[in-house]
């Protein structure tokens, strides 16, 4: 399928991990990368994640997968908890994106009433496209505005990371 519109993905990254993870199943992000591209035609893919140095290595497994990484502070709240709310950077981005005229449409990935501003104003100037929900149940500020939404416990079978099977012997070809 051809896309016309240009279109950015915007993950609030921890919305999205703590709302795969209240589900019971692990994301693929590579899945869940090339699912977006296939289903969506974007162009970008924006994850707005919290800089610890510990997830290093995840960092560099996402961008690998194809994601632009916008990295946040953190600082150890209480009871040693990380704290890094990118809610902030993640409007700011998107309202910079929308003045510079850098995409069409916005995809939101999050299930946070503190967005709920924000799709309203893309909403509003045709400039929203859908808000994919990472748990099954999103505030209900992002529900009662009548705008696209798709929970990704509906795309399961698509974007879930699965245990890699054993091939058995000789099946592919090698011995």
């Amino acid at each position: 399928m051809k896309f016309t519109e240009r279109t950015i993905v915007y993950i609030d990254g921890a919305n999205l991990h703590q709302g795969i993870m209240s589900l019971g199943w692990d994301l693929d992000y590579d899945r869940f990368y090339v699912w977006l591209k296939d289903k969506y035609g974007v162009d970008k893919i924006y994850i707005f994640i919290g800089l610890v140095s510990k997830y290093k290595n995840l960092y560099t497994k996402l961008q690998e997968s194809g994601f632009t990484l916008v990295f946040k502070e953190t600082i150890c709240g209480e009871e040693g908890k990380i704290k890094g709310n990118c809610d902030a950077n993640l409007v700011l981005k998107v309202a910079s994106d929308f003045y510079e005229n850098k995409f069409d449409k916005a995809i939101i990935v999050s299930s946070d009433g503190d967005y709920a501003d924000l799709l309203d104003f893309l909403n509003k100037k045709g400039s929203f496209r859908i808000l994919l929900s990472p748990r099954n149940k999103c505030s209900y500020l992002l529900r009662k505005q009548n705008i696209p939404i798709l929970y990704l416990d509906t795309q399961r079978n698509k974007i879930e990371k699965t245990a890699q099977k054993e091939k058995a012997p000789d099946k592919d070809g090698t011995l």
